[in-house]
């Protein structure tokens, strides 16, 4: 998808002719392995960093095409979202000063973003899911104007027929219906590459998948979405379900998805994985460039593969195997795909030695991981650590034991990992540093995961939910400027969100949110309680099929009681509410919302999004931002 030129299949004709330019590239990839025509005595690694862009209230900023005009560098490139940007780091040779090098060139290449944004009223930001993103910002006006983006989306809903549903179970339960597909732009990830001689690819392959679950585990950094708790690693949920265009019938005969973590070992060669994918994914887009691969390797040249690649590029696997170029050359790489952005340079860069060392360092005696490892434990592994991160138990080990996974990355793994390393005579002062952040990260269980649930439930105790996730936004965003890794990060202060304007620029971030809710049938009387139990004055009132129709005050139960000594005791909810109600929306300022009450006279307003009841904002909640700005005005 990061190529331009390509187009949609849209017809039988479409579908036909690129199916047989997939076949053509495929025997051609045949031909290649035969003859034994790939680079296998050079190993290189490179990476792509996506990263967000915050305003100065520290929510998501759309301004991607403003920056890129501005750093006018090819290494930068688009992302679905306009918040978010792409740069891509060129390959350098897996050995040596590679790590530290890598670091500073990424280093060099986020300052220069960094700069441009600052231009515009932004700042970059590391995060596999900003904490500060609300379901407003999903929309198609954040939608890279870019015609491949738009195609992708349009093509989306086609397959889809029918409503996005995003279902995350985690300490907060979340449910998501949306027409929109767009969710798969809250993602940001670090993705990482590492060349491997074509022979021994398929043995490569196994054991990166093998090892992704404990890598995922030790590196988490995206438990929050929308304000709720979900996986320690919910982009791994997120982005699976935002592409998922299965029917009911078609997941119950367990076809794949598209974004998968595989469907079992490969036997032979990188063709065994483009062939399943082949096989089992309908063709979505076609390269505009054809060549005839054939030909030109009977001419000895190199084909590009236009096909194969950019079909490749709509199956979206965890470890993903890669075709390409260099210099002249053919080779083969894996692209390690579940690695989130941040939470710092220095901690992206220490994930990437453990995964690489850990691959190098590959046991010879599991080299048939089929005889050693069962395909589903692995890929069990891998949804334990996204769901649990360094709380999970792995399984591992021939016969297969479970581990806790911070036991099994201490004494296995991160040792396995720097023998990895010292294998690819990569310069030891690297090797000592790199590992021992994901050491002591390990040992001291503070993931970016950790850091952000922990941050987030102290600041509670201070303040909303939506302060807190301000808080802890500019917090990572302070920490990532002192380049230190998240293990040795302090928690966020409520301070750091800064000002008012940070804190209580919308009703979305003053709203109450935990809603007790009546039926209009409910009688008075249990109502009434429900207000003196929980200590509320307004109570929304919604029919059978649970939309809103009204509310109901303690002023109207006052009322209610004082006027009939003795009241029906059969009197419904739906005889006394009020159905007079005045909506607001989560976007609109504070500042409007108190003019609209101070103007009609209202103690509340439900606060709606897509015709659905989501929170509400009563004469208290200006109370309380009242004293805060007021204590915020007093200490200056």
């Amino acid at each position: 998808m990061g190529a331009e030129k390509v187009t949609l299949v849209k017809d039988a004709a479409a579908r036909q002719r690129h199916l047989r330019n997939l076949l053509r590239d495929l025997k051609a990839l045949q031909l290649m392995l035969d003859n034994d025509l790939f680079e296998n005595d050079v190993q290189r690694i490179g990476a792509e960093q996506e990263f967000c862009f915050v305003d100065a209230r520290w929510r998501p900023s759309p301004v991607i095409m403003e920056v890129l005009e501005r750093v006018n560098d090819d290494h930068f490139t688009t992302e679905l979202a306009r918040f978010n940007m792409e740069v891509n780091l060129d390959p350098v040779l897996f050995q040596g000063d590679c790590l530290s090098g890598l670091e500073s060139t990424l280093r060099n290449y986020l300052q220069t973003a960094d700069r441009a944004a600052q231009e515009v009223g932004a700042h970059v930001l590391l995060c596999g899911i900003l904490p500060t993103i609300r379901h407003g910002d999903i929309n198609y006006e954040n939608l890279t104007p870019l015609p491949r983006y738009r195609a992708l989306m349009e093509l989306l809903h086609e397959l889809h027929s029918g409503p996005f549903e995003f279902r995350i179970d985690g300490p907060d339960e979340l449910v998501i219906n949306d027409a929109l597909a767009l969710f798969e732009g809250s993602n940001t990830s670090f993705q990482v590459h590492l060349q491997l001689p074509a022979p021994d690819f398929a043995a490569y392959y196994n054991w990166s998948m093998a090892v992704t679950g404990p890598l995922l585990s030790a590196a988490t950094n995206s438990p929050l979405l929308l304000g709720k708790r979900g996986w320690r690693e919910t982009r791994i949920a997120l982005f699976q379900q935002s592409i998922d265009t299965r029917s009911t019938s078609e997941m119950v005969r367990e076809r794949a998805p598209r974004v998968c973590f595989g469907t079992g070992w490969i036997e032979n060669s990188i063709l065994d994985i483009f062939k399943d994918d082949i096989a089992r994914h309908r063709v979505m887009l076609a390269s505009t460039r054809e060549e005839d691969p054939l030909q030109i390797l009977a001419e000895g040249g190199v084909p590009k593969l236009y096909s194969l690649n950019v079909h490749n590029g709509t199956v979206y696997r965890w470890n993903r195997p890669c075709y390409g170029i260099t210099d002249g050359k053919p080779h083969l790489r894996i692209e390690m795909r579940v690695l989130p952005t941040g939470p710092s340079i220095p901690d992206e860069i220490a994930n990437a030695a453990f995964w690489l060392g850990m691959v190098k360092g590959m046991p010879d005696d599991y080299a048939r991981m089929k005889d050693k490892m069962e395909f589903d434990n692995v890929k069990e592994n891998f949804f334990r650590a996204a769901r649990h991160g360094l709380g999970s138990y792995l399984w591992w080990g021939s016969p297969a034991k479970r581990f806790p996974a911070a036991e099994l990355l201490l004494k296995e793994l991160i040792p396995l990992a720097r023998t990895g390393l010292q294998k690819a005579n990569v310069r030891q002062a690297d090797i000592d540093h790199y590992m021992d952040i994901i050491q002591e990260r390990v040992e001291s269980g503070r993931t970016g995961s950790q850091w952000q649930l922990s941050s987030l439930e102290r600041l509670k105790k201070e303040g909303k939910k939506e302060e807190a996730l301000v808080a802890t936004t500019a917090a990572m965003f302070n920490r990532q400027q002192q380049d230190m890794p998240v293990h040795k990060w302090p928690l966020a202060g409520m301070e750091e969100a800064g000002s008012w304007v940070n804190r209580y620029w919308t009703v979305g971030q003053i709203m109450s949110t935990d809603l007790f809710t009546v039926n209009e049938n409910d009688p008075v009387d249990f109502a009434a309680n429900l207000m003196d139990w929980h200590n509320v004055r307004h109570l929304p009132v919604e029919d059978e099929k649970g939309i809103l129709v009204g509310f109901l005050t303690a002023k109207m139960l006052l009322r209610f009681y004082s006027q009939s000594e003795n009241h029906p005791v059969r009197a419904s909810v739906r005889e006394i509410m009020t159905s007079d109600l005045h909506f607001v929306s989560p976007e609109l300022s504070t500042v409007e919302a108190l003019d609209m009450m101070r103007e009609r006279q209202l103690g509340y307003l439900p606060v709606m999004r897509n015709g659905n009841l989501v929170g509400l904002v009563t004469e208290y909640d200006f109370v309380n931002v009242t004293a805060n700005l007021m204590k915020e005005i007093l200490s200056k």
